[in-house]
């Protein structure tokens, strides 16, 4: 196998584009997942909406935990890459899907357990227009909680194959569990031919098989691809060296979104306050907007790559190249999201629910947060050149202190203007993110550069 894509030669912009475009089509299978849920399960009403929405605050919650892995994982094994170091690349891969396993298994646990507790903090009632959205929240979390060892399985084996450059295969991967996750919504949720009406339940059933799906291809490819997966006792003893390495450079991302999300869900609390289909506006708004936060993530990731195998190469200038042209291309990116959803957000919220008063709200919500895209895909292109430097805490620390800012910010603004003060709250500190990280990166990265110290 050619274990890597040599990403520290060639066009620099067209590498970056080769290795982002097929992590971003992934990372838009898997908004299409929630998407294509949200299409049949808005056909239910809005209360469908509010139970799934809510019970996706801790599938967020849980893959933000698994960034400890993930993005330790990438930039080892990118950095292992640039080195051309084999054997340290798959005791690095070999470490961090055992630490992911142990972790997964840890939270789904928790997660069955306290799933009542979960959804009765979102005060979503007990009846909207003859649905339970409490009840149906709470079973939708718990029947996802038993197979999220495959669901956050996916995103930790995309990242081994991103950090060698070779995105295309979790894009293959992925995009064959999404086909059948459109196939089987629609039966499971209606009841259609053969199948029973389950609803709720349908689409957190249709999600696990896809799931299961994704991961028995990515298992078939490493067997094929690595000999340590031939030996199941490999995975019984963890090597404490690159176990350190792992969580010392995925741990503050981690931290990061494990805060995000937890703010979010606070945040989510709040605007309950003005009843069950504003959470569902909200969710539904942030699904939309994940379409520019997504190209983002896939450009981070993409940079973090071509950072990672480059400092490991020992190439300086290239990196800095590499970074500035991500900028720009993210800068065209972040414009175009803020016109898409300034411009058009009735009709972009009119596909999924029919419902007036949750489009009002999400109306108001998407034009407020188109303010903020531009910045967010600076800060995300930014916090990858980090990653790669494996230095994840610069934007660790101005992701946790901004996003915390929004709790305050969220209830004095709502407290002065309505609901629409919670929007302003996300978008405003988004774009202070965006400005300081790019800021510091620059002065960081340069005062590196002529002491030669940047990892």
């Amino acid at each position: 196998m050619k274990h890597k894509v040599d990403l520290t030669q060639g066009n620099i912009a067209i590498q970056l584009t080769k290795v982002a475009l097929p992590i971003m089509f992934t990372s838009f299978i898997q908004m299409a997942y929630n998407l294509t849920d949200m299409f049949w399960i808005g056909r239910l009403g809005s209360g469908a909406v509010a139970a799934v929405g809510s019970a996706g605050f801790f599938i967020w919650l849980g893959m933000s935990i698994m960034l400890c892995t993930r993005i330790g994982m990438e930039v080892t094994v990118a950095q292992s890459a640039g080195k051309n170091d084999s054997v340290g690349m798959q005791r690095f891969i070999l470490n961090g899907i055992t630490i992911s396993i142990l972790i997964i298994l840890v939270y789904s646990i928790l997660i069955f357990m306290f799933a009542p507790r979960l959804i009765h903090f979102f005060n979503l009632g007990t009846d909207v227009n003859g649905f339970n959205p409490t009840a149906k929240g709470i079973q939708y979390l718990r029947i996802l909680s038993c197979c999220m060892l495959f669901a956050f399985m996916s995103p930790c084996f995309s990242a081994i194959y991103n950090g060698l450059g070779k995105s295309k295969l979790p894009f293959y991967f992925n995009s064959a569990g999404l086909g059948l996750n459109i196939i089987l919504d629609p039966l499971l949720i209606y009841g259609v031919w053969i199948f029973p009406r389950l609803e709720v339940a349908g689409a957190a059933i249709a999600t696990i098989i896809a799931q299961v799906t994704v991961i028995f291809l990515f298992i078939l490819s490493f067997r094929k691809n690595f000999i340590f997966m031939h030996k199941l006792k490999n995975f019984l003893t963890l090597q404490k060296d690159y176990c350190f390495r792992i969580i010392k450079i995925g741990f503050p991302p981690a931290v990061q979104g494990v805060l995000f999300a937890s703010i979010a869900i606070v945040i989510a609390r709040i605007v309950s306050e003005w009843g069950a289909f504003t959470i569902a506006a909200q969710r539904l708004g942030s699904q939309i907007e994940a379409i520019s936060w997504l190209t983002a993530t896939g450009f981070s990731t993409a940079i973090s790559a071509f950072v990672g195998q480059n400092i490991g190469a020992g190439k300086i200038d290239r990196v800095w190249q590499g970074y500035k042209t991500g900028i720009y291309i993210m800068t065209g990116v972040g414009l175009f999201a803020t016109a898409l959803l300034f411009l058009l957000p009735q009709q972009l919220y009119s596909i999924f629910v029919k419902d007036p008063q949750t489009i009002q709200a999400g109306v108001g919500y998407l034009t407020i947060i188109a303010y903020s895209q531009l910045f967010m895909c600076l800060e995300m292109s930014t916090a990858g050149a980090f990653n790669g430097l494996g230095k994840s805490m610069p934007p660790s620390i101005v992701g946790v202190s901004f996003n915390l800012l929004r709790i305050p910010g969220a209830i004095f603004l709502s407290s002065l203007i309505g609901i629409s003060g919670i929007w302003w709250s996300i978008s405003g500190t988004s774009v202070l993110k965006g400005i300081v990280l790019v800021v510091w990166f620059i002065v960081y990265f340069k005062k590196g550069m002529n002491k030669k110290n940047l990892y």
